[in-house]
């Protein structure tokens, strides 16, 4: 068994990237997440990697743009307002089928906002968030441990798919401290075969090119298609979620992150009062797995929403049950946190033991 350590979420995330490989660091302070930059500034030069503070965020991004395109394991961090300023060259990336890897540490807005914990990203990181027809892989850890080892998964799919990917965290989570046990050994990238696509000197192969840029007739049309079947695949295959509970469950609570976490306290309390409640947990939130709760939606009539935003992760919950169970909503946007006391006192009210 790996010998646990006290870890605050921001250092974890950091570490639990260089271990899955990172090499190459690109960002910009903002609160909540400057710990994951500050960490990575004295740790990568130990294992022989890069930091840069950039100018700014859209410099960041396309930095990652140019080290992931000659062959580094390249990640960024950035909280709300600065994932914003990276779409463009997010969306860059996307189109060149360039891995690169990015977290964002949510905090309150619209706007500059609060640095308070939220959930009002959630559009914007599944939907894909800038220009064009196009996803990334997002994982929303809800302990500090997952937001520890997700990163290796999300290099894995991110490298064999060759699109970007995300973790969807919050400041909640980022500034959490609890133990951390690391599931795999750290990876030396050196020892990793290059990949067929990466750029740097020419010794007599064909020449490789990086864009997402292509004037020739129905050559972009093309490309989104071919996209489109890489996601489904992704769908089909990459596709995490967690359930507790619900087999026996009349209502089931849902949420992501910080908002699942206490939704599991929540039901633990319901379960002691004799109620039968249940948990079903997105780790992947795209894709989405919609294919488990249309499943349960069979059994179980109603699900009870629990999100820090005023509404987003729900539309995913109503596409997947597609009317074949009643969902209600519990709403904590900018800032707002949920107890499980409240929480337990509305699955009250919807059961009819208040």
């Amino acid at each position: 068994m790996a010998e646990k350590k006290l870890m605050k979420g921001n250092e974890a995330l950091a570490e639990g990237a260089i271990r899955a490989g990172c090499r190459f660091f690109a960002g910009y302070p903002i609160t909540p997440q400057n710990e994951v930059p500050e960490y990575m500034s004295w740790r990568m030069p130990q294992v022989e990697g890069r930091f840069i503070q950039a100018e700014s965020e859209v410099a960041a991004i396309n930095m990652l743009y140019g080290a992931c395109a000659c062959g580094a394991r390249v990640m960024t961090s950035s909280s709300s307002p600065g994932i914003s300023l990276k779409q463009e060259g997010i969306s860059y990336c996307a189109g060149a089928r360039l891995p690169i890897f990015y977290a964002n540490v949510v905090r309150g807005g619209p706007g500059l906002g609060n640095i308070a914990p939220s959930q009002g990203d959630y559009h914007q990181s599944v939907r894909g968030g800038g220009h064009g027809d196009y996803h990334v892989y997002v994982m929303a850890p809800s302990t500090v441990s997952e937001i520890a080892n997700f990163p290796r998964k999300c290099y894995e799919v991110g490298y064999k798919y060759r699109i970007p990917s995300m973790i969807l965290a919050d400041g909640l989570l980022g500034q959490m401290m609890e133990p951390v046990e690391f599931d795999f050994e750290p990876i030396d990238p050196k020892t990793l075969p290059e990949p067929e696509w990466v750029l740097g000197v020419n010794t007599g192969r064909q020449r490789r090119r990086v864009k997402s840029y292509d004037l020739a007739p129905g050559k972009m049309e093309a490309i989104n298609f071919e996209l489109e079947k890489i996601y489904n695949e992704i769908a089909a295959n990459e596709t995490l979620y967690e359930t507790i509970n619900c087999d026996d469950a009349d209502l089931i609570l849902t949420g992501y992150g910080s908002a699942a976490r206490i939704c599991k306290s929540a039901m633990a309390l319901a379960r002691n009062a004799g109620m039968k409640v249940g948990l079903v947990r997105p780790i992947t939130v795209w894709p989405f797995p919609r294919d488990i709760f249309s499943k349960l939606a069979d059994k179980t009539k109603h699900f009870l929403v629990v999100e820090m935003s005023l509404g987003q992760y729900v539309e995913d919950v109503q596409l997947s049950i597609l009317g074949k169970a009643k969902i209600d909503i519990h709403k904590r946007p900018a800032g707002g946190i949920p107890t499980p006391e409240e929480i337990f006192e509305v699955i009250k009210k919807i059961t009819g033991r208040s």
